[in-house]
């Protein structure tokens, strides 16, 4: 069974941790979420505080015993003061490293691929949420093409059309192995904000478990007929 490492902290933004934890959870993926502290040698709290204030409780503490690769996939989401705690966590910006240099799966979504910049990996095509653009574009060949895939790093970038009105949404970043590639955006008359962890978890299922249980992951979530994902 192939096993997920979730990340989460206080200020993590809740849907994009929870319908990514949930959405891989339905594929049958073994999860596990490890609150990262933001400082070392504090007491484990009883719960995260979430972007919106919400309370979750994590199944372990992120420490030397969960620092490990024997996860299939790594995920990083955002939220702004979360992706500040995680991306400036030492431990996580090592296990970063080792989970790519072993070809694993880590995922980023949103702010959480400031730590693709803590983590020093080398320049390349990349995307983010639009509010932290400004740290990424100098270290990396910054895109605002909706998906960008650059050897083990794929990172997606939702635009969603109104009519008259353009709105840049939430970013989600993948990553797995693969040559660079850039795809055209797609236009839907749905605002999805951070719903775009749906397309995110989904890509997850589909890259650890194949196509055919990303389908049938999708289908019982009964998605509009026009949703592009």
């Amino acid at each position: 069974m192939p096993s997920a490492l979730i990340l989460l902290a206080d200020g993590t933004e809740e849907m994009e941790f929870t319908i990514t934890y949930d959405t891989l959870v339905r594929a049958g993926i073994a999860c596990c979420s490890a609150y990262v502290q933001e400082s070392s040698g504090s007491e484990k709290p009883l719960y995260a505080t979430g972007s919106r204030g919400i309370r979750i409780v994590s199944d372990t503490v992120f420490d030397e015993q969960t620092a490990n690769t024997s996860y299939d996939v790594l995920v990083i989401p955002g939220g702004a003061k979360g992706a500040e705690i995680i991306s400036t966590n030492t431990a996580v910006q090592a296990l970063v490293r080792e989970f790519l240099e072993q070809d694993k799966i880590v995922g980023m979504i949103c702010a959480g691929s400031l730590t693709a910049l803590s983590s020093k990996l080398p320049r390349q095509p990349l995307t983010s949420h639009p509010s932290v653009k400004a740290q990424l574009e100098n270290d990396f060949d910054y895109s605002e093409q909706p998906v960008v895939v650059s050897k083990n790093l794929v990172t997606r970038y939702v635009v969603c059309t109104l009519p008259r009105v353009k709105h840049q949404l939430s970013t989600l970043c993948i990553v797995w192995q693969s040559r660079p590639r850039y795809f055209p955006a797609t236009s839907s008359e749905i605002t999805r904000l951070a719903g775009t962890a749906f397309p995110f978890a989904l890509t997850l299922v589909e890259l650890l478990c194949g196509a055919d249980k990303r389908a049938e992951v999708r289908a019982p979530m009964v998605f509009p007929a026009d949703t592009p994902f």
